[in-house]
């Protein structure tokens, strides 16, 4: 399970920064979706590229979970640097941060599926292009056609 981190000495000058894995092409289709809903709200780098200008998080740190640095220096991990993220997006309100912070189970949920989802990043990236197709930029709810199918299919075997 990756480390929940409090602060960082190194902070941001300009905006908010989330480092991520550039290896990890499932972290990529996100951050490309991100980038499109943020703007240049947000500061995208990854951890091979910047992790040496931040020596107070341990590099393996880096390499379990995503993290986005505030302004302040605080330092949101994991599935809450995805959420903190969601704040940064013009004209939205998206209650998930709020959410992770306030109830225990949804936190306990997020964290368990953010784990399970890192251990299986080539797997769980089939699963999205999947249900959403290739295009971050320009999601496809494909995954409704797949449950109009099972339904169908389930309403024809049964009559």
């Amino acid at each position: 399970m990756f480390q929940k981190l409090n602060r960082t000495t190194h902070i941001p000058n300009s905006k908010p920064i989330l480092i991520w894995d550039g290896a990890c092409g499932f972290c990529k289709f996100w951050v490309t979706r991100w980038k499109f809903a943020t703007g240049d709200a947000v500061y995208y780098t990854t951890f091979q590229e910047s992790a040496h200008n931040f020596p107070d998080i341990p590099l393996k740190e880096f390499k379990k979970a995503s993290r986005f640095i505030d302004l302040d220096g605080f330092i949101y991990s994991g599935p809450d640097s995805a959420y903190k993220l969601y704040e940064s997006i013009p004209s939205k309100d998206y209650p998930f941060h709020r959410w992770y912070i306030k109830y225990s189970a949804f936190r306990w949920l997020s964290d368990h599926a953010y784990n399970f989802i890192a251990k299986n990043r080539p797997m769980v990236f089939r699963w999205v292009k999947i249900l959403f197709g290739s295009n971050p930029t320009n999601l496809k709810p494909y995954w409704l056609l797949y449950i109009f199918c099972i339904l169908l299919f389930v309403f024809v075997l049964f009559q």
